[in-house]
C-alpha cells in the first residue's frame, strides 16, 4: 500500500496497520484500487491535473453506487462504509479520497429527500449510468445568479469557486442566488451544459488533484423540472452539513494512517542513526521509539473517535425522517469533536514523521510532504476553533449548535 521508490523495500515484517474490514467485498475492492492508486500517487500530486483513470476505475467498480438504495439500482450500504472507503483512499491519495467522498453529497440529498420524483429519478439515472458527481455549490461566494424566465426556468450567469470534482463529473450540482430575491436554488445537470466552462485551474499547495477551482456559467439554461423543490428544515435533511464534515475528518485520518505506515516503512528500511544516539539502527534509538509510539497513539485515538461518529451517522441515517432534532444535535456533536481531534492529530503526525525519518526522507521523489499538504490545506477551509466552541457550549449547557453551513 506504501508508495516505496526504488530500493525502497522493507526487511522487517509490518504489523498490521489500520486494516480495513476485508470481510465486507466493498472495503476489500477499495483496498485492491488504493493500492492501484499508490503506485503513480507522488507523481499525480506534483502534477495536479485531472485523475481521470482512477475515476475510471472507481465507476467500474461500481462503488460510485455504494450509497444509493437497491430499489434505484445502488449498492444500498450504510453510510460508514463510503467513509472508511474514503480513509483508505486517503492512505495514499487525499485527493480520491476527497472526491470519492464528496461524489455523495448530492446522492445523500437525493435520499433524504422524501417522496420527490425529481431525487428518485436522479437516483436511477445516476445508478444505471455509473455517474460520477461534482459540484459547483459554495455558499459563501454569492457570484453565481439566476433569471427567472416566463416558462419556470432560470437562465444563470457568474462562477462558483471550490467546485471539486467538476473536471471529472458526470454530473453537477449547481446552486445559484435570484438575482431579485437573493432566494438559493439547486438543480442536477451535466456539465456539457452550453455556456458551461469548467476552468479547471485549482492550484492549492494540496489536494492537488481535486479540481477545487472555478466554473464559470454564461447564459446557462436550467430547465424548470431541473430544478428541485426546496428542501424542508427537518433534522434529516438537515444532516447534509455532517455529510461534508464527515468526509473532512475521514481525509485527515486517512493521511495520518497513511503517513504513519509509510514513515514506519521508510524508517525501519532507509533512515540512519544520529551519530550520538550510540545505536547501530535508527529504530533501536528510545527517542525513535518514544515518538512512534506517542504517534501512533494519537492516531489509534483519533480513529476511535472517528468510528464513533461513523457509528453515530449510521444511526442518524437509519432513523430516516423519524429523527428528532436531539438526535441530529447529539450527530452534530460526535461529528465535530471527531473532527476536532482528527485535523489536530493529522497535522501533527504528517509534521513530525520527518523528525522520526530524518533529513534525508525530505525530498520531492519520497513524495512525504503531501500528506502534510493535504491535511494542512483542508484545515483552513474548516476551523476547529468554531467547533471546538459548539463542542464546549453543549458540554456546559446542554444545547446543541444552531444547523448551519458547517454544522
Amino acid at each position: 500500500m506504501t508508495v516505496k521508490p526504488s530500493g525502497f523495500e522493507t526487511t522487517l515484517p509490518s504489523p498490521t496497520l489500520f486494516a480495513p474490514d476485508t470481510s465486507n467485498p466493498h472495503l476489500a475492492k477499495a483496498a485492491e484500487l488504493r493500492d492501484i492508486f499508490a503506485r503513480d500517487a507522488i507523481e499525480r500530486d506534483q502534477q495536479g491535473g485531472r485523475p481521470e483513470e482512477q475515476v475510471r476505475l472507481l465507476k467500474e467498480s461500481g462503488l460510485v453506487n455504494l450509497l444509493i438504495p437497491t430499489e434505484f439500482g445502488g449498492l444500498g450500504e450504510r453510510y460508514s462504509t463510503a467513509m472508511r472507503i474514503v480513509r483508505e483512499f486517503a492512505k495514499v491519495d487525499g485527493s480520491i479520497g476527497h472526491l470519492y467522498g464528496y461524489h455523495f453529497s448530492p446522492l445523500q440529498n437525493a435520499v433524504t429527500a422524501g417522496p420527490d420524483p425529481r431525487s428518485e429519478d436522479i437516483l436511477r439515472r445516476s445508478a444505471a449510468g455509473r455517474w460520477f458527481w461534482g459540484n459547483t455549490t459554495n455558499s459563501f461566494s454569492k457570484s453565481l445568479f439566476g433569471r427567472r424566465e416566463p416558462d419556470g426556468g432560470v437562465i444563470l450567469n457568474g462562477f462558483r469557486p471550490f467546485a471539486s470534482g467538476s473536471h471529472v463529473a458526470d454530473y453537477l450540482t449547481v446552486a445559484w442566488e435570484d438575482e431579485e430575491t437573493n432566494e438559493r436554488s439547486v438543480a442536477y445537470i451535466p456539465p456539457s451544459r452550453e455556456g458551461i466552462t469548467i476552468a479547471d485551474d485549482w492550484d492549492g499547495i494540496g489536494q492537488r488533484q481535486t479540481g477545487s477551482g472555478k466554473v464559470f456559467y454564461k447564459d446557462v439554461k436550467i430547465r424548470a423540472a431541473e430544478i428541485l423543490p426546496e428542501r424542508p428544515r427537518d433534522p434529516i435533511t438537515l444532516l447534509t452539513p455532517m455529510q461534508q464534515q464527515s468526509v473532512l475528518l475521514n481525509v485527515f485520518i486517512g493521511s495520518a494512517q497513511g503517513a504513519l505506515i509509510a514513515a514506519r516503512d521508510y524508517t525501519v528500511t532507509k533512515s540512519r542513526p544520529w551519530i550520538y544516539s550510540g545505536v547501530e539502527r535508527h529504530q533501536d534509538d528510545p527517542w525513535i521509539k518514544r515518538q512512534y509510539g506517542e504517534l501512533w497513539i494519537k492516531v489509534q485515538a483519533a480513529t476511535a473517535l472517528a468510528d464513533r461518529a461513523l457509528t453515530v451517522l449510521d444511526e442518524a441515517y437509519a432513523k430516516g425522517h423519524e429523527l428528532t432534532e436531539e438526535d441530529r444535535g447529539r450527530t452534530a456533536i460526535a461529528v465535530a469533536s471527531a473532527n476536532v481531534l482528527a485535523g489536530r492529530v493529522a497535522l501533527e503526525v504528517t509534521s513530525e514523521i520527518f523528525e522520526v525519518m530524518g533529513a534525508r526522507s525530505a525530498v520531492r521523489p519520497y513524495g512525504f510532504d503531501r500528506f502534510w499538504r493535504n491535511v494542512r490545506i483542508h484545515t483552513l477551509h474548516n476551523p476547529a476553533e468554531y467547533k471546538t466552541r459548539n463542542v464546549g457550549h453543549w458540554f456546559l449547557t446542554g444545547e446543541f449548535p444552531e444547523p448551519g453551513i458547517f454544522q
